[in-house]
């Protein structure tokens, strides 16, 4: 609690700092002053499709290439990870001045692989995606009188079995009067920082600029290729251009060269710093969040009444009963006991593959800790969609450090189960170590080789890997092992009750006990399936998901009904004479992940049906898969620990010889 109450303090501390200079700002996301002039370079990130979901390199197409050489942008692991690959593009702009016509290239005429590629790409309706000063170029499109939003803009358009490119890109570059603080501040975008005085007079005397909003208009125009033969990047194109997106009016050809131009508008907008990035985050349906929430709610209050029934009037009743018999009563009423108390001498005894429960718990612990920890962060702003990779990098970090409580409950667990025996100890912390990371580095290594298969930029590259497998074996399993001695110096937790040396038969039961305990998945999915929507969409659709703080509330109430929904199973299962409830308990809320990977299936056949070919619906698959594995330790986990103190509570309550 110390330690938790120090980060506590900690994140509070550095929100009260950036309250202090400037209002919230987000972290590591700076304002950079520009001057009227200054030079401005875009970006360019990976081509994207909803359809195929396999990210491209911009520059796998034939465009116009800056003319000191593409260069590429520092990423971190996450980015890398997420398939970002930034690079430097010829589209350069200076500060506050309105510029038109621009000439950028034309290309070589077109080979007949750059063409069919070219074809592909527009058929797959690829994006091409842009960056200014750390914000995505955004497009605007109307529809039935709605304003859409999109980030970036399509490669081209088929119109009756011709194919156009878009080749003119009208920009609009959204800017506010930069307000110089009272104090020297560090300033930067992350790429460079620069310390801005604000004692020397001659900066402040000129009017300083900063980003605040990126537009781009696509438009399809032909040009006069014989009026551009002499002319350089970045000169004006001799005739006046309309950038009409309504129509198109270029089209490709194989053995055709492409002319590409743009324009670049400023304006003066009144959005300010902290509100650059709200355009992206208008989220729809906040209601349809609240809904989900109320649902939840509601199915945890109809558990916890049930719950409470099984506490108040079951539990409590019989105890209270037996407690005021004379001792000559209780042995009487022994030999007639019924329910839970007939397995007395048995619900404790050490379940099949005890081992396995241990890892998985284990593993459990660390993925649901790191979740908790990670949307926590997020919805405090410090993994923002302003500071990209920052979330899977958290992720990563988080769960490395939380291998010490991974190693910790897993052995403290094995040490209870073997009723306080410390051998094995180092074996069970090593397979914790490795179960869930070797599961997950299987299934992406599998769909690596896939997306090396098709040239993708969303392959990791080699030297990710390796430093993936380091960060496992250098810094994930020592700190394991750490939580695994940690929880063999530990205690062990004893057992109220005296295991018998003989099991007792279980009755043959009406109905199969494992029916009831995937059915009871069906409760944990119900709280979560409309946020899973959302979240879905964000992976897949290219939507941008930043409602943590739904998310949150969200996964605290999961967590509850998947104690009381393993609780109550567990209570049915003890009445009923069947005192194997160790792996019941656990996957009582761990079958949530099965309705989940049905949910996936039903979103790949009914939301994505444009996602085209065997691989993309491969790779969908795959994640799902990695996901539904990682859900299910996490749920299942909750819901054995929540069974096990119900257990060890219920039965330390009674006192039968």
């Amino acid at each position: 609690m110390d330690v938790s109450g120090r980060f506590t303090i900690w994140v509070f501390t550095i929100l009260l700092i950036f309250e202090s200079g400037y209002g919230f700002y987000l972290p590591g996301s700076y304002p950079h002053k520009y001057l009227v002039g200054d030079n401005l370079g875009v970006k360019v990130n990976s081509l994207t499709s909803i359809d195929t979901e396999l990210p491209y390199s911009y520059y796998s197409l034939p465009f116009c290439q800056p003319p000191d050489g593409v260069k590429d942008s520092a990423e971190n692991l996450g980015e890398f990870l997420m398939g970002d690959r930034i690079e430097s593009s010829p589209y350069r702009f200076k500060m506050h001045t309105n510029e038109t016509e621009i000439f950028l290239c034309q290309t070589d005429p077109l080979s007949a692989d750059q063409f069919s590629l070219l074809k592909k790409r527009i058929d797959e309706m690829y994006q091409v995606n842009l960056i200014l000063d750390n914000l995505p170029a955004i497009r605007y499109t109307k529809k039935e009188g709605f304003l859409l939003r999109w980030t970036g803009y399509p490669v081209g358009i088929k119109v009756k079995d011709v194919y156009y490119v878009f080749n003119h890109l009208k920009f609009k570059v959204l800017v506010h009067k930069y307000e110089e603080p009272n104090v020297a501040r560090v300033m930067g975008t992350g790429e460079g920082a620069e310390v801005i005085p604000t004692i020397a007079k001659s900066d402040s005397d000129e009017p300083g600029y900063i980003i605040v909003g990126f537009e781009v208009i696509p438009c399809s125009f032909v040009h006069n290729v014989d009026s551009v033969k002499k002319l350089n990047m970045y000169e004006k194109y001799p005739a006046k251009i309309l950038c009409d997106p309504t129509t198109v009016a270029m089209p490709i050809n194989e053995k055709q060269s492409v002319v590409f131009t743009y324009e670049v508008e400023f304006e003066e907008s009144d959005i300010k710093w902290p509100s650059r990035w709200d355009a992206y985050l208008k989220m729809e349906g906040a209601k349809v969040h609240w809904f989900s929430i109320l649902n939840s709610l509601m199915v945890i209050t109809f558990l916890a009444g049930i719950v409470l029934v099984i506490f108040l009037r079951t539990v409590r009743r019989d105890l209270t009963r037996y407690e005021e018999l004379d001792k000559e009563a209780q042995a009487q009423m022994n030999e007639e006991l019924s329910g839970w108390k007939l397995v007395v001498g048995d619900v404790f005894r050490a379940p099949s593959n005890p081992a396995l429960l241990c890892i998985m718990v284990g593993d459990g612990v660390q993925i649901l800790g790191m979740a908790v920890v990670t949307i926590l962060f997020a919805a405090l702003g410090f993994m923002s969609p302003a500071s990209r990779g920052t979330l899977i990098t958290g992720m990563l970090f988080f769960f490395m450090i939380l291998g010490v409580a991974a190693g910790y409950v897993a052995v403290r667990l094995w040490r209870t189960i073997g009723c306080g025996d410390q051998r094995g100890w180092v074996s069970v912390s090593w397979k914790v170590a490795c179960f869930f990371p070797g599961i997950a580095f299987l299934i992406l290594t599998t769909l690596n080789f896939l997306l090396w298969g098709s040239h993708s930029t969303g392959a990791i590259p080699f030297s990710i890997f390796v430093i993936l497998l380091l960060l496992w074996f250098c810094i994930s399993v020592p700190l394991t092992l750490v939580g695994g001695y940690l929880g063999a110096k530990a205690p062990h937790i004893e057992y109220p009750v005296r295991t018998n040396q003989i099991p007792r038969e279980i009755p043959a039961q009406k109905y199969p006990s494992w029916l009831l305990v995937l059915g009871a998945g069906t409760l944990p999915f119900g709280t979560l399936f409309i946020e899973l929507f959302f979240i879905m969409s964000s992976i897949w659709m290219g939507r941008v998901y930043y409602v943590f703080g739904f998310l949150l509330i969200v996964l605290l109430l999961l967590v509850v009904v998947c104690a009381e929904v393993s609780l109550v199973l567990t209570y049915m299962h003890l009445c009923v004479e069947d005192w194997k409830w160790w792996w019941k308990s656990f996957f009582a809320s761990g079958s949530v992940a099965i309705y989940i990977f049905l949910y996936s299936i039903n979103y790949l056949v009914f939301d994505l049906k444009s996602l085209s070919g065997p691989v993309s619906a491969t790779l969908y698959l795959g994640y799902s898969l990695f996901m539904v594995v990682a859900i299910m330790l996490a749920t299942g986990t909750v819901g054995f620990l929540s069974s096990f103190w119900f257990v060890h509570y219920l039965f330390s309550s009674v006192k039968l010889d």
